[in-house]
């Protein structure tokens, strides 16, 4: 049996490959180094990073930033509660678009059509900020974690991924066969099409994740009391308005000074931490679970 023979690569195709790889290279290198630099002035000295002397790797490596942040109860308190706010929030959000999502793609509900114009409506009009504040107050929301969870309990954008997902991947002869061997519409749900549909679940667990911690806005808008307040506002507060004094209790205000740089740089590395080490087990699934999501159906 002969072999296969590659086909012939032109002048044109090598310059095309060329021109691809260094315009990669430009890019993984612009959004490398932003991420480079902060994780080494984390690690070195206060007077190099105002000095300006790190740049790419860090010089008279310091630990004392990290030290300081990991010694203050605030930042513990706010790292509690953006767990708290993005674990429970994710399950809600999944469990709220899951269910709606489900029933929305199958071609034998009558009242689809109504349903799925209430839910993009949404994305064009709302009821602004200051009738959802006063919303949140009526229903007894305020300075509790729930005004960050129940608000956004679905987000339309991802409930229409999954809702495409479920109706490209789940043929409407697979629920035939199921309800002939007695199987209900939610024993469907539960034991066949959510295991089908791994890769839509982690790529929208992400989208959900990633906006509950990153999120800080809306717990500036309804929570007064300081103890409830996610990581992102601790983060803002130090960053933006240069609390650091609360964090450097003992420590004369020239020595402040310069430590504030340091420990601005480790609040976000230890901020981004989590959604780090959590993308690895999600990647495997998200180019797979967006681009069949996103064929509209």
């Amino acid at each position: 049996m002969k072999a296969k023979r590659k086909p012939m690569e032109t002048m044109e195709d090598r310059v095309f490959n060329v021109v691809v790889s260094i315009i990669a290279f430009m890019a993984a290198a612009l959004t490398l180094y932003p991420l480079i630099y902060v994780l080494s002035a984390s690690i070195s000295d206060p007077y190099d990073i105002i000095a300006g002397r790190v740049w790419l790797y860090p010089i008279n490596i310091n630990f004392e930033g990290y030290r300081t942040v990991m010694q203050n109860d605030r930042i513990w308190r706010g790292f509690y509660n953006s767990v708290i706010i993005t674990g429970g929030g994710t399950l809600i959000n999944l469990f709220v678009t899951i269910i709606a999502a489900y029933p929305l793609s199958r071609r034998d509900l009558k009242i689809r059509k109504p349903i799925l114009f209430m839910f993009t409506f949404t994305i064009l009009f709302s009821g602004g900020m200051i009738p959802t504040y006063l919303l949140i107050r009526d229903l007894g929301l305020l300075n509790s974690r729930w005004s960050l969870i129940l608000p956004g309990a679905m987000s339309v954008f991802n409930f229409m991924i999954v809702r495409t997902f479920f109706m490209n991947t789940l043929p409407g002869e697979l629920l035939e066969s199921a309800k002939m061997d007695g199987c209900s519409d939610f024993r469907f749900l539960w034991s066949i099409a959510l295991p089908l549909s791994t890769a839509v679940i982690a790529v929208i667990s992400l989208y959900y994740a990633v906006a509950h911690w990153n999120a800080f806005f809306n717990a500036i808008l309804y929570i007064r009391d300081q103890r409830l307040h996610p990581l992102q506002v601790v983060l803002r507060e130090i960053l933006i308005l240069n609390m650091t004094e609360q964090l450097t209790e003992g420590t004369t205000r020239s020595e402040t000074m310069y430590l504030a740089e340091q420990m601005k740089y480790s609040l976000i590395v230890l901020s981004s931490i989590p959604l780090l080490a959590a993308y690895p087990f999600v990647q495997r699934y998200f180019v797979r679970g967006v681009m069949i999501g996103a064929i509209k159906g």
